[in-house]
């Protein structure tokens, strides 16, 4: 099927499909980019593959031909690829494993993006969006996970009672601060094999009531002239850490 038309319904959809409401309405999102493509397939997430014509990319999905135009009127990027998919939503895991991430109030897209890449580098087993955290599918989160998104058990949860729950199944709450804080390099392997490590907002941290939740509190030891670091590379040092033997 070649499609030509900007007035074609189909391409109406995939363009309301920049619009978060339209993305929570359907369950569907769309991703640019033969690498994200190729991610989502391994997945079996593609509900169509969309390619500009005369491109090949031989998966065994259904395939929409489109012209340039249309291509530059669906793409969320100045420069776009002639290869995207119109993709499902991942279901959600309930099985949380023992190593979760949560993250509370993360506000910028590619900071999200680079937690949930790193997260999977480290062994993460869920990682848990607070309710006031930026929509995964958002088209610049999706593309910095460069696919791990699709490879992530990521859910979406209000965070207060979901901490208490984790607590009394016996999950350790590791907040951050240097304050009373241990440094995370002195943690021990015992320590590491069951925790939940908490992130906060790239302008206030995380929110008071959370930070009470926390039972323990865990920084990174670096050079007093720097003040803080960057949300997703503090999140990615931890990470690291609490997932080295």
């Amino acid at each position: 099927m070649l499609i030509t038309s900007l007035d074609n319904d189909k391409i109406k959809n995939y363009v309301k499909l920049k619009d978060k409401k339209y993305r929570d309405k359907t369950g569907l999102f769309l991703i640019e980019g033969r690498h994200l493509v190729l991610e989502a397939y391994k997945e079996g997430l593609i509900e169509e593959l969309i390619l500009e014509k005369d491109e090949v990319l031989p998966l065994d999905v259904p395939t929409v031909y489109v012209t340039n135009e249309i291509i530059y009127k669906i793409s969320d990027v100045e420069s776009p690829t002639p290869i995207m998919a119109l993709c499902r939503k991942k279901e959600e895991n309930n099985k949380l494993g023992n190593h979760i991430l949560v993250l509370d109030g993360i506000q910028d897209p590619g900071n999200l993006g680079t937690i949930i890449r790193s997260g999977k580098a480290f062994h993460v087993d869920t990682i848990v969006l607070g309710e006031n955290t930026v929509d995964v599918y958002n088209p610049k989160v999706v593309r910095s996970t460069q696919g791990m998104l699709f490879h992530t058990n990521i859910i979406r949860r209000e965070l207060s009672s979901f901490l208490e729950d984790l607590k009394k199944e016996g999950y350790p709450l590791f907040g951050t601060k240097v304050e009373y804080g241990k440094d995370v390099r002195s943690l021990q392997a015992k320590d590491k094999e069951k925790y939940v490590l908490i992130m906060g907002s790239e302008g206030s941290g995380v929110r008071e009531e959370i930070i009470d939740l926390c039972e323990d509190f865990l920084y990174i030891n670096m050079d007093e002239a720097v003040e803080s670091l960057n949300v997703a590379v503090a999140t990615s040092i931890l990470l690291y850490e609490l997932d080295r033997k």
